[in-house]
């Protein structure tokens, strides 16, 4: 990791806990270092909003190429600063091919629309989305590093790639034959259920299930989903007037959310991490 960002995460974190609470530090330093894990997303959401409030048609650049210039620009930025490791960098291009190549087939598809113009747009799609999905890899690749995270008892490699695989599919599938999502669903609580998030905030360790961590991360998602059709920037088939995102995308997020963990995995692989059995079974200091 670069000792710049190092630094810089340190510092942030050490200038927060001396301000706070005792009783609220924990709590508000996993805040603090969420907000950190997804700052290219955040400040890509933030981008699509201020861009649609101040934008106009006549301006010689387009929006759908600010903000994919934007995307560029701040990813050369955390390279460029240490804030992501080319470790990392290589787990953002995998996912975000991979949702490029799903986002020409959706659109192709019929299922959304990109209905401004744009210069850096191929088959429908302008090429700042393949950024979004980069943004979840992204907040996957921090999250895992900033929390120090381990996951135990962690399920066989080769299993959750083949869920993987059929979960990506089954997006493209679905058009043609029987959506299997259900089934899906069922295959993510039977394959990670037992499977524990070990994560570390300051002092003590803490562990959640992987799967409710899935839910609440597909839940900021589906929220940031909404802000996307709100402000115009893709919209679904027949929704003439903007309205809330269906809460079936919701499980759509849930299930994407595997594809870019194991894709994760690809690059960082879980198994070679030290386990936390030891950490965790032995008492943790108190806050």
């Amino acid at each position: 990791m670069n000792n710049q960002s190092t630094r810089l995460e340190r510092s942030l974190g050490d200038y927060a806990r001396a301000r706070l609470p005792f009783a609220l530090a924990e709590l508000v330093m996993f805040v603090l270092k969420q907000g950190w894990a997804c700052l290219f997303g955040g400040l890509l959401l933030l981008a699509i909003i201020a861009t649609k409030l101040v934008w106009q048609a006549n301006w010689p650049l387009q929006r759908y190429d600010a903000l994919f210039l934007f995307a560029v620009g701040i990813q050369a930025v955390f390279l460029w600063r240490g804030l992501e490791t080319w470790e990392e960098a290589r787990v953002i291009l995998l996912f975000h091919l991979t949702g490029t190549a799903m986002e020409w087939f959706k659109v192709s598809a019929g299922s959304w629309a990109y209905p401004e113009p744009g210069l850096f747009k191929l088959l429908g799609v302008p090429l700042f989305s393949g950024f979004m999905y980069a943004s979840v890899g992204s907040y996957m690749a921090r999250v895992i590093r900033i929390f120090d995270m381990r996951f135990t008892p962690y399920p066989p490699f080769w299993v959750t790639l083949v869920l993987a695989s059929a979960i990506y599919l089954n997006f493209f599938a679905h058009h043609f034959v029987m959506d299997i999502r259900i089934a899906l669903f069922a295959a993510t609580l039977i394959i990670f259920g037992r499977t524990r998030i070990w994560f570390r905030i300051s002092r003590r360790d803490w562990w959640m299930p992987l799967p409710l961590a899935a839910i609440l991360s597909a839940l900021a998602l589906w929220v940031a989903e909404n802000v996307g059709t709100m402000t115009g920037t893709w919209v679904y088939a027949g929704q003439a007037d903007w309205q809330m995102v269906s809460l079936q995308k919701l499980g759509s997020w849930y299930l994407l959310l595997y594809v870019a963990f194991v894709t994760v995995t690809l690059v960082m692989r879980p198994d070679a991490k030290e386990s936390p059995a030891s950490r965790a079974a032995s008492p943790s200091p108190a806050p």
